[in-house]
């Protein structure tokens, strides 16, 4: 028996977990909340009806009231019997009525009256507001009050009519009729919100339904073309979101393709620079042996094959270490940043018989918090660029501040500038060198290292009077 329970409870918590499902959808959602939101308005249609209802019970009530006393105006002496002013009364529903002009009172029916009357109304002069807070009165006390209506005759400006009726046959007929609303406005919420479910979910759960479909295959399978969505053809928001991504899919799955031959062509270029730098190693030690002949044409080539192949073997290192990608990350501590720049000047290789002037401007109170031995590189490869830039003579200085929440780190030169056909691929690795023969990965790498900071680095001027590199590092 304790089994049985237990799998009628892991049953139940079942159904639980579908119909949460189901409500967690935007189908599900759109039809709650359409009922909720027709409900709401027949609320507030409800509430200023029940108020007329009112209204036109007690001046029907008051119309009828005037017609009995018209019966027994219409009697010889305005006298009738008991029995006919028993019938009047019950036809009308009134304990008494009382008809008043300008100067006089007459009592047309009359019951045995009540000791007292515990409200009165006049109808001529109830607003919309205190109907609606009387028609509510009425429903939420739960007594029988003997109430007084007072309704002016219509055109009999000085006269009016007043009646005194028992509430409750009014209260029970407010409840009906409430109970009616209810029910109509349920049928039409749910009925609504059905409709509008319909067509919701024709017009956009499923389209958006199948824009996430897409979207999952996609993200399963990119190299799937019968992954991608076919658009639909329509001209709204939802056409437009299919066509976009599907643009979208197509550009992507390319670069993939395109990416993906890039790194099976970066494998096979990493393999070959691998090998090509020990042929050129071995070519390296074989002209170093040349260098020793004492013939002169020999002597007069050997220097330039010299330098060739070892601006190869840069190039095939360089090459292998940005193909490796195995920069880690960041390890921030802090330390002195004027010693860190005289030691990464220090081993800048100067010109022979250069007349370059250097200047270090970095305060020696300043602590700077960021990877020392990253930032050294960063700093060696701009140091090293622009020495190059002023070939041999000119001056360069590095000066930094603290700027807010950040370190500013300018490196300059009164060098010839950049050529503009160089600044737009500055920082692009084997495009931004301005040298001949160099690779451009310094400024490439330099640039990923700074943006592992969460830094910036960019060239900041540059022009005949010189160029400045500026390093932006949060602190």
């Amino acid at each position: 028996m304790v089994l049985i329970r237990f799998l009628y409870i892991f049953q139940f918590m079942g159904y639980l977990q579908k119909i949460s499902r189901v409500f967690r959808s935007l189908s599900a959602q759109l039809l709650v909340l359409t009922i909720v939101f027709v409900m709401l308005a027949e609320v507030l249609i409800f509430v200023p009806s029940i108020a007329a209802y009112r209204l036109n019970y007690l001046i029907k009530k008051t119309e009828f009231a005037h017609l009995a006393s018209l019966s027994v105006l219409a009697a010889p002496d305005n006298m009738v019997s008991k029995e006919l002013k028993e019938e009047l009364l019950f036809r009308v529903g009134a304990r008494s009525v009382v008809f008043r002009s300008a100067n006089s009172a007459m009592l047309m029916l009359s019951e045995d009256m009540p000791k007292s009357v515990d409200a009165t109304f006049r109808l001529s002069e109830q607003g919309a507001m205190k109907l609606i807070e009387d028609a509510f009165e009425a429903l939420i006390i739960s007594e029988n009050r003997i109430i007084r209506v007072v309704s002016p005759i219509e055109n009999a400006p000085t006269s009016s009519l007043e009646m005194v009726i028992d509430e409750a046959p009014l209260v029970a007929a407010m409840k009906e009729y409430a109970w009616n609303i209810f029910k109509l406005s349920l049928v039409i919420s749910v009925l609504t919100a059905v409709l509008v479910f319909l067509s919701l979910h024709w017009l956009m759960v499923r389209p958006m339904g199948r824009l996430s479909a897409s979207m999952i295959a996609f993200r399963r399978s990119p190299e799937n073309v019968s992954a991608g969505i076919v658009p639909s053809g329509r001209m709204d928001e939802i056409g437009t979101a299919e066509r976009e991504l599907e643009i979208m899919q197509t550009r992507l799955r390319f670069a993939l393709k395109q990416k993906e031959h890039l790194a099976a062509l970066g494998v096979a270029v990493t393999k070959i620079n691998h090998d090509l730098r020990n042929i050129l190693s071995t070519s390296h030690i074989v002209s170093d042996g040349l260098a020793q002949v004492d013939d002169p044409r020999v002597q007069k080539v050997v220097p330039r094959l010299v330098a060739s192949i070892s601006r190869a073997i840069d190039l095939c290192s360089e090459t292998l270490k940005y193909g490796k990608a195995e920069e880690r990350q960041p390890e921030r501590n802090k330390f002195p940043l004027m010693l860190l720049v005289n030691e990464a000047w220090g081993s800048v290789s100067l010109p022979a018989e250069s007349d370059i002037h250097w200047e270090n401007r970095v305060s020696s109170d300043l602590i700077i918090n960021a990877d020392r031995e990253q930032l050294y590189r960063v700093l060696l490869n701009l140091l090293r660029n622009a020495v190059e830039a002023l070939k041999n003579s000119g001056a360069v200085y590095l000066e930094a501040s603290e700027e807010n929440d950040v370190y500013l780190l300018r490196i300059c030169d009164d060098g010839p500038g950049i050529p503009r056909v160089v600044l737009d691929h500055l920082f692009e690795p084997f495009s931004g060198s301005m040298k001949s023969g160099g690779t451009g990965l310094g400024l490439s790498i330099a640039k990923e290292l700074i943006l592992a900071h969460g830094g910036e680095i960019q060239v900041e001027t540059t022009g005949e009077k010189g160029t400045v590199f500026a390093i932006r590092l949060p602190r």
